[in-house]
């Protein structure tokens, strides 16, 4: 028989004290219901037509919509850094450029075995290895130019016009030529190397590192000057990859100059030839290629007729029309004496470098 409390059949399933006690430890506390997605509507709410029994709550749609910004900012974040990493760790990033190294040169004179022969400059010209030779630039030719391991087309073609410049400004240039300028010269070398250049002018040394004729080619206004402005050029250039970040030029050229005496006026049959072979080797990176610069690695020069006495560092000293060499050798060397080394060469001109005599009538 049932209590005076109870329900007549007894307490129902599911509540306490009833038949199925199962969810009887289950507390819905006030969290629980407030964090649920869906929520009962009330009765007055569920009175109207159409009504449905639940809803959704908005907090929570709000708060997942943040949480997919803030896990999109932080895979655009772990995107962004992976990208500068392998940028900077990318094994084929090219490698930074290096420091110029100094350059190295050298200045051979080359002494005539008799007279320096003398005349009217076409002529001289006409009766030398020189006649076939081309006038000024057109002398200094370009070969085909290819793309290497490492350089594209335009890269290479733009290290061998950087070339080409200076050859014409160091050994063509009538102001670098007569010594009233370097400017021309300095403008196109790499700015490691500006302070060997200046040094290289105003305290020239033989030295194998501080002659200025090492960077281009004068004579001394006092002593020589040009007799025909048309200087006869013959020679090869020739392109090396020299790895991912640097291309290589090396030069080979002989240029011809007529020369007389400063004292005489421009129109005289006193001039002669002086000629100078220039091996040099230029080095380019990415940078040089950039600004039109170059890199000058080393400069073998030779230079006649001229007096193995002759001190070739500051500016080369011609034997002219009319003159021979003293027989006396390079300037002596003491072994015992400290300081910079300024041991000097010489070599002697072939006969066969000099204009032939003129035919006899």
């Amino acid at each position: 028989m049932a209590g005076r409390g109870d329900p007549p059949e007894g307490n129902p399933e599911g509540l306490p004290g009833g038949g199925d006690d199962e969810y009887g430890s289950v507390v819905f506390d006030e969290s629980f219901v407030r964090a649920a997605r869906l929520q009962e509507y009330s009765a007055r709410e569920r009175m109207g037509d159409h009504a449905r029994a639940v809803r959704s709550r908005p907090g929570w749609r709000m708060w997942t919509g943040a949480k997919q910004v803030v896990l999109l900012l932080l895979l655009i974040a772990v995107a962004f850094g992976t990208a500068i990493y392998m940028g900077v760790r990318h094994p084929y990033q090219p490698t930074p450029s290096q420091p110029a190294e100094p350059l190295r040169s050298m200045v051979i004179p080359l002494a005539p075995l008799g007279t320096v022969p003398g005349g009217d400059p076409a002529q001289l010209y006409a009766r030398s290895p020189a006649a076939q030779y081309r006038s000024g630039a057109a002398g200094i030719t370009l070969p085909a130019v290819e793309r290497t391991g490492n350089f594209s087309q335009s890269q290479v073609m733009t290290a061998l016009t950087i070339a080409k410049d200076y050859l014409v400004k160091s050994s063509l240039d009538p102001a670098v030529l007569g010594g009233s300028s370097t400017r021309p010269v300095r403008v196109l070398l790499d700015p490691d190397q500006i302070e060997q250049f200046d040094r290289s002018v105003d305290a020239p040394v033989n030295d194998g590192r501080h002659a200025a004729t090492g960077w281009l080619v004068r004579f001394d206004p006092a002593k020589a000057a040009l007799a025909d402005p048309e200087i006869r050029v013959h020679g090869t250039l020739r392109v090396t990859d020299a790895g991912s970040n640097a291309l290589e030029v090396a030069s080979d050229h002989t240029f011809t100059y007529a020369l007389r005496p400063a004292d005489t006026g421009p129109r005289v049959n006193d001039s002669s030839l002086f000629t100078v072979r220039r091996e040099l080797r230029f080095r380019f990176d990415l940078e040089d290629l950039r600004t039109h610069r170059a890199e000058l690695l080393s400069s073998y020069t030779q230079a006649g007729p001229m007096a193995c006495s002759a001190d070739p560092s500051g500016a080369l000293d011609p034997l002219l029309a009319g003159r021979r060499a003293n027989g006396t050798g390079p300037a002596a060397t003491d072994p015992y004496q400290t300081g910079r080394a300024t041991a000097a060469f010489c070599g002697s001109l072939a006969p066969g470098a000099q204009p032939t005599a003129p035919p006899t009538t």
